[in-house]
């Protein structure tokens, strides 16, 4: 008889924290499948210090997006490494504070790591993840350009050398036509997981949607047997139960107990350097939440080891979408979004960011997982905009101020003009 351990992943607290390295940019890459100057270029210094300065942004990501009132109660899955390399994408043409609010908000100093340095390893890393052969995994970019608008062709070289990026131009006064072009070329690139991005009502006034896609597919290296998926509880909270599918399977697996967090940690691996984390807090996921960053994936990944269990898992089918906007101005990248935004690298006309949104999904079943995120950035070029109108038709207060002395000399209320 095998001696295990039960490890039921039954409870609403799990953090499917590494749930696939590609999506959540805990990437472990095998590097065999790169020549040796691509394997330098991959693992120098300045990778890694991009590498860790993206894990650190997910987690900052993550954190806004979870505190978020909307996602109090519900699950919550996102890409951030596509956000990242869309806003990075972005940067290229950004300018002054606008390019260093994007640059400093992805979490990297101007001292430690240099924008070529930034660029070449998203670059690296693309090459990478699409030369995967075990798995599939494909990621890159896409540029929607209005017909009129004009942008500089060194924008369009830079995007497509580093981010791998088709540009096709798009006719934005049609936007039931620009919504299908895009809808269509996204769908096709997620395999079908992400079918709209874009709706039929996309402003007129856009002139530029520049995107980022990525898509897994993977088997598990041991996959769960169908006829062992059974109806399980899974306890939501204290007061909540539902059934769910449970998949169960009994073997050796990679296990560790943290008793910091107090917490199990599962890894599972694919058919590839790709695996899915799974931590399961003995307590509530929101105090785990709160403390765990990178640096822990990093340790538990080298403390595991393979012990007898018997593992339940939840069948899962995710669909989350969510605005990027007030999350991005709450980590430091604010003007983009108004009239003092400076993209003079993408054009001479000005331009400010409308909306950064994303979309993910999750499919987990007895043969592996499935997942695509999708990071959308809109451009609208900014037209002059109509003069305020401050008209003082009600009662108001009224000061005369000596400036040099700060002194008020006079103060009062105006209820009635026509009163003497």
């Amino acid at each position: 008889m095998l001696w295990y351990t039960t490890l039921g992943i039954m409870f609403a607290n799990i953090l499917w924290i590494s749930a696939l390295a590609p999506l959540l940019s805990v990437v472990h890459a095998d590097h065999k499948d790169l020549s040796d100057h691509d394997q330098h270029n991959h693992l120098n210094n300045g990778s890694q210090n991009v590498y860790q300065t993206n894990n650190d942004f997910a987690f900052r990501l993550y954190n806004q997006i979870a505190a978020n009132p909307d996602f109090q109660s519900k699950n919550l899955f996102l890409s951030p490494l596509s956000i990242s390399m869309a806003l990075a994408a972005v940067s290229l043409g950004a300018r002054g504070k606008t390019h260093c609010q994007i640059f400093r908000g992805l979490g990297f100093n101007e001292s430690d790591v240099t924008d070529k340095q930034v660029h070449q390893t998203f670059l690296n890393l693309l090459k990478n993840l699409n030369e995967r052969k075990r798995v599939e995994l494909k990621s890159g970019s896409v540029m929607f350009i209005n017909e009129s608008f004009k942008i500089h062709p060194e924008f369009l070289e830079d995007v497509k050398r580093f981010y791998l990026s088709d540009g096709f131009t798009t006719d934005f006064t049609k936007p039931a036509e620009a919504a299908d072009m895009i809808n269509n070329y996204m769908k096709e690139k997620t395999h079908g997981k992400i079918k709209e991005m874009v709706g039929k009502d996309i402003s007129p006034m856009t002139v530029l949607v520049l995107l980022n896609y990525i898509y897994f597919k993977g088997k598990w290296a041991s996959q769960f047997d169908p006829e062992d998926t059974n109806e399980r509880d899974f306890h939501v909270n204290a007061k909540t139960t539902v059934p769910v599918q449970m998949m169960s399977k009994e073997g050796f697996f990679e296990v560790l107990y943290d008793p910091t967090f107090s917490a199990t940690v599962l890894n599972l691996h694919y058919n590839d350097s790709i695996s899915m984390m799974l931590v399961l807090p003995h307590k509530r996921l929101k105090v785990l939440e709160k403390r765990i960053g990178p640096d822990h994936l990093a340790e538990w990944r080298t403390k595991m080891r393979k012990r007898p269990c018997m593992i339940y898992i939840p069948k899962l089918s995710i669909r989350t979408s969510f605005s990027l906007n007030n999350i991005l101005d709450k980590l430091g990248m604010s003007d983009m979004f108004t009239d003092i935004a400076n993209f003079t690298g993408i054009s001479d006309d000005p331009l400010e960011v409308s909306e950064v949104k994303h979309k993910a999904t999750l499919d987990v079943d007895e043969v592996g997982a499935v997942a695509a995120g999708l990071t959308e950035v809109v451009f609208m070029q900014r037209t002059v905009r109509p003069m305020d109108v401050l008209e003082f038709n009600r009662p108001f207060m009224i000061f005369i101020i000596h400036n040099d002395a700060n002194i008020i000399l006079f103060m009062g209320k105006i209820l009635n003009p026509l009163e003497n």
